[in-house]
């Protein structure tokens, strides 16, 4: 949370001092911009801050049981959960104590399909990684229980 809360604070005060407010990291690919998202990924729930509010409540909430009694046994499934927490923490602050407001930075276009993706942060890219370990776990928790050991 700490990562995603300072990179939100240093990169939009340094783009403010920028043309355009923008920085070119990679041409066509990656820039980085000054985006603040009313809603929540790909603005869903526009200008619902309450609402959003109380699910990354629940949400948090419901993530820090799962951590703390669900005798989570794997280790990726705990790194997980904390990537979760931290994603949910960063944008539950933003949104908090910045008018309702997420403050987005990272602008990825993906040129060979044609797409400019949404602006995301560092606590959207937890989330996304923390999905894709729980994927993961999914599988080879899965496949443990399948072939239990003898």
């Amino acid at each position: 949370m700490t990562t995603d809360l300072w990179s939100k604070s240093a990169v939009h005060r340094w783009l403010t001092t920028l043309p355009d407010n923008e920085y070119v990291c990679i041409e066509g690919l990656l820039k980085f911009v000054i985006r603040l998202n009313p809603g929540a990924a790909w603005s869903i729930f526009e200008n619902q801050t309450v609402a959003l509010l109380c699910i990354s409540i629940v949400a948090l909430a419901i993530v820090l049981g799962i951590f703390l009694f669900g005798r989570t046994r794997q280790m990726i499934m705990a790194f997980a959960l904390g990537l979760f927490a931290a994603g949910i923490t960063g944008n539950l602050y933003d949104r908090a104590f910045n008018e309702g407001l997420v403050r987005d930075f990272i602008d990825v276009f993906i040129p060979i399909i044609d797409y400019p993706w949404p602006a995301f942060n560092i606590a959207d890219s937890m989330l996304c990684i923390a999905i894709g370990l729980l994927i993961i776990s999914t599988f080879t928790s899965a496949r443990k229980t399948a072939h239990p050991k003898k």
